[in-house]
């Protein structure tokens, strides 16, 4: 029996051996032996972030050389801290903070001592920091901004966090990600990548060449290039309407979806966002509580959508057959509630569909609200109808943009106000502020484009979206989505009589000052109230000024939303910029040099100085 185990003993430690060195042949990488091997040294290539381009392939991001100095803990000897600290201009109590966050990284692998050195000072320093073992200089790249505009769109990099390198195993300590606009949103296109290089040492660690002449690295691949959808020209145009204002423009392609511009402001030079300022200036940014330039007005400001919204709640009526567009109401200047009389600026009078929409008559719109319902057996059965027609439009949801962020807005549905009021407990006067736009609806500047180049098309909307190509490649054979129509509720008859009012607010309405000489244009007017509550009462501040657009009437290629807070009514601000807007994009000149010279220099700047005015608008809160 001994004798048995005993061979068995020998045949089975055989055949182990032999196992072993098959696997060694046959499987087993040097790669392993290097990542193991501590006479090894593995050095990363970052490699270079794709360009962005705008729809003409303008050149808007592009990349420049930049320089970290990094540590290897468990490579430094002895260290001459005085040297050092002076030699980087450091003080002793941040670096000894930087040396502690590199430790508790690895002792072993590279972190950064001190990030983005410009090539003058990497030049001056390259020589003197040989002297001070464990530490190098490793080349990287920062963005380089070939455009002051589009910050909120383009988005900004920044050095991964310690949490983020504990969450997976592709970045390192050192490395850039983006972290808002399409540098989040396509990071993983954009950031290529990384090269690895390793180094044979010494036994007195000192580099001797490349392990195994270089067989095992490799080249770093950069990223890939994008287009995207925003016009470098009209960006940048917008964002000069918006000095000295806050608020929104969104301008879209209606045929496509694309995404011509998207306007928040105030907002700031990209550039402030690069280098070893980068921290500096976003805190100054970020914590400037009355301006918020870093705040996307443009997705995330949730105002009411106004009297733009009128055009819907008359689309719904005549897709239910409610109305008509010979139907008529009369404005005695104002309507009645519960015998409570609302006001209207139209100046009375009998109103059709078409008249009710260029005069932007409240009154018409609050009986053709009020119609609606009574068309139902309840009010709950009516409204929930109503939830589905505004929805279609892209309304009270995420829209679906390639932005990292965003707000849905809102369309209170029989859930929302059932749980205000109880259940059965409400009728449509509860609600009849939504028929002019105003009460619970809220809506982002991007949703309002988004339903203008909805009625434009007459009943579909492609997804708003920003990128155009990847490498030449279309979004759509990369997210075929992007390509498919998203059809309304409401059948295409219905648009022309809505669209006609809409021109006739242009050539005979709230906006016939505006009119561009050669160009039809369709828009609507919006004065949205503005409450806050001062010392516990409810009280009144500035008018917000909305105004949406589209043109040419004929064959729409550009729709816009305007958002202007505090801007007084729609066509004092909003309708301006939007006017001028159009005709920059369809003429590439503006012929109204008085309008464009009044735009570009009046300000709000006063308006905001007042008490509560500028903080951010919540809806229904009664609060800025």
């Amino acid at each position: 029996m001994s004798r048995f185990l005993l061979s068995f003993s020998i045949i089975l430690v055989g055949v182990l051996f032999i196992a072993r060195l098959v696997s060694l042949q046959l499987f087993f990488k040097e790669s392993t032996l290097a990542e193991s091997d501590p006479a090894i040294t593995k050095e990363y290539i970052y490699p270079e972030r794709g360009f962005i381009y705008d729809r003409d392939n303008e050149l808007l991001v592009s990349n420049q050389a930049a320089f970290d100095i990094m540590v290897i803990p468990s490579a430094i000897k002895a260290l001459d801290t005085l040297a050092f600290l002076e030699l980087l201009d450091l003080d002793l109590k941040s670096f000894e903070q930087r040396m502690k966050r590199a430790e508790n990284y690895s002792r072993r692998l590279p972190s950064v001592i001190v990030s983005s050195l410009s090539k003058e000072r990497y030049a001056a320093l390259q020589e003197k920091l040989r002297r001070f073992e464990g530490f190098f200089i490793r080349k990287k790249s920062l963005r380089s901004y070939h455009t002051a505009a589009s910050a909120n769109v383009l988005g900004y990099i920044s050095e991964v966090s310690p949490s983020e390198l504990n969450s997976g195993p592709y970045y390192i300590a050192g490395e850039n990600i983006g972290r808002t606009g399409v540098e989040r949103q396509y990071e993983d296109l954009l950031r290529g990548k990384k090269g690895v290089r390793y180094i044979q040492k010494d036994r007195f660690n000192r580099e001797i060449g490349s392990y195994q002449d270089g067989a095992l690295d490799s080249m770093a691949t950069m990223g890939k290039n994008l287009q995207i959808t925003i016009d470098k020209t009209l960006q940048e145009y917008g964002e000069l309407l918006m000095k000295g204002k806050r608020g929104g423009i969104v301008a879209i392609e209606p045929a496509t979806g694309e995404i011509l511009s998207m306007i928040s402001g105030p907002t700031y030079d990209p550039s402030l966002l690069v280098g070893r300022k980068r921290s500096k200036n976003y805190t100054e940014l970020y914590y400037d509580s009355l301006a918020r330039p870093t705040w996307d007005r443009s997705i995330l400001a949730e105002p009411s959508p106004g009297s733009p919204f009128k055009a819907l709640n008359a689309l719904v009526a005549l897709q239910e057959g409610i109305i008509t567009p010979s139907t008529t109401f009369t404005c005695y200047e104002g309507f009645f509630v519960y015998g409570d009389k609302r006001g209207c600026h139209c100046g009375g009078g009998v109103r059709d569909l078409v008249s009710g929409i260029h005069h932007s008559c409240n009154a018409y719109f609050a009986e053709t609200f009020r119609s609606y319902y009574r068309n139902f057996e309840s009010t709950a059965a009516g409204h929930d109808r109503w939830t589905a027609h505004m929805k279609s439009f892209g309304l009270g949801e995420f829209l679906g943009v390639d932005l990292p962020t965003g707000r849905p807005g809102r369309i209170p549905d029989t859930d929302y106000y059932d749980r205000a009021y109880g259940p059965n407990r409400w009728v449509s006067t509860f609600i009849i502020s939504n028929a002019i736009g105003q009460g619970e609806v809220a809506a982002t500047p991007l949703q309002l484009a988004n339903m203008t180049a909805a009625i434009a098309n007459k009943g579909f909307f492609y997804t708003p979206h920003l990128l155009r190509t990847v490498e030449g490649q279309p979004i759509a054979d990369l997210n075929p989505s992007y390509a498919q129509k998203r059809q309304t509720t409401i059948d295409s008859k219905h648009f022309e009589p809505v669209i006609e009012g809409m021109e006739k607010v242009y050539t005979e309405g709230t906006a016939r000052y505006l009119q561009v000489k050669g160009i039809r244009i369709a828009g609507k007017t919006g004065t949205v109230e503005n409450f806050t509550r001062i010392d516990g009462k409810k009280t009144q501040l500035t008018d917000h000024s909305v105004f949406v657009a589209f043109a040419p009437v004929e064959d729409p290629q550009i729709a816009v939303a305007i958002y202007i807070e505090n801007g007084y009514y729609g066509a004092r601000y909003a309708g301006h910029i939007a006017s001028l807007m159009i005709e920059k994009y369809l003429k590439g000149s503006i012929s109204r040099t008085d309008l464009e010279e009044r735009m570009l220099s009046k300000t709000l700047e006063l308006e905001y100085a007042k008490p509560y005015s500028g903080k951010p608008f919540k809806i229904n809160e009664y609060a800025w």
